[in-house]
């Protein structure tokens, strides 16, 4: 009861310096303030006394009932925490989700229907909860692999194509202009431009630049899950971007030699035997300048 007789006061401007501080610094604050903003607009009229006084006059056989006007900033703080309680519901179940995996990280999650999802180094999605047993949809950027539970269609759409599963598990990899699908059990659909095509269990395709490349994956999972960083004919400053995102690190490079593609595997969890990997590979050498700085000169 003190909480909400706090919010009531607060609501109403009606706190002293010393209770306001401590209200602010309360936990819940920053939802409360959002809730304020969507109902400050919301006005308890004033009450018209003399208007009042001779209603009253007129109807002689009516019992007046008297509301004290000290009791009006209750009112409004009440009607407006109703509201609010309504306002946090709508705004949890509608306002869409969004997870993410910073430089460095992975997170793994599940989604109302227990599909799980894991998200690689730099990747994030954004879902509804709402409704979503009959709209299972996704946005995706950046790399995540889905073990998806039986059920309705369930999309996985990026800004270079969209991936459609019933009940399965995959890869999916949008990176700038490439973009990669690895099924790993069941059957996926993929949308590239005006492009569609069936995966079935250990096929994979690539699509960069217009280009398409396939290839068959033994994998029962992405090797990103085991800590191997798997390289399929990509140039070098694609593989240095994936390298900053596992390690969370800055890559400069000095050389001339950036078309030449690497296939291969780094290992995401020792910087040191992937930078000499990339050194013997690219003919470079590689001086750390700060902690979280590499610098790759032509030998």
């Amino acid at each position: 009861m003190k909480k909400n007789d706090l919010l009531a006061r607060w609501l109403c401007n009606d706190l002293s310096e010393k209770e306001l501080a401590e209200f602010e610094a309360g936990p819940d604050f920053e939802k409360y303030q959002k809730i304020k903003q969507y109902t400050d607009h919301l006005e308890v009229d004033e009450l018209d006394e003399n208007a009042m006084l001779s209603n009253i006059l007129q109807q002689k056989k009516i019992t007046p009932k008297v509301i004290p006007l000290y009791k009006k900033w209750a009112f409004r703080a009440t009607a407006i925490f109703v509201l609010a309680l309504g306002i946090t519901f709508a705004m949890k179940k509608f306002i869409p989700e969004t997870q993410t995996a910073n430089f460095g990280e992975r997170t793994t999650f599940m989604l109302p229907d227990n599909s799980e999802v894991v998200l690689n180094s730099g990747s994030e999605i954004n879902y509804k909860k709402w409704n979503w047993n009959n709209n299972r949809r996704l946005e995706l950027e950046g790399e995540a692999y889905f073990k998806v539970s039986k059920g309705r269609r369930f999309e996985v759409q990026t800004n270079l194509g969209k991936v459609s599963v019933l009940g399965t598990q995959f890869n999916v990899k949008a990176r700038k202009n490439r973009f990669d699908v690895v099924c790993y059990e069941g059957r996926v659909r993929v949308n590239y431009a005006n492009k569609q095509l069936i995966l079935t269990h250990g096929q994979s395709v690539t699509f960069e630049d217009g280009e398409q490349f396939s290839a068959l994956v033994k994998a029962s999972k992405p090797e990103w899950m085991d800590n191997q960083i798997c390289f399929n004919k990509e140039n070098i400053k694609s593989l240095l971007d994936e390298v900053q995102r596992q390690y969370n690190i800055t890559i400069e490079l000095n050389a001339k030699d950036t078309t030449s593609l690497f296939t291969g595997k780094l290992p995401a969890d020792d910087l040191n035997v992937a930078l000499q990997i990339i050194s013997t590979t690219y003919h470079l050498e590689a001086k750390k300048v700060s902690e979280n700085k590499i610098i790759f000169d032509e030998k």
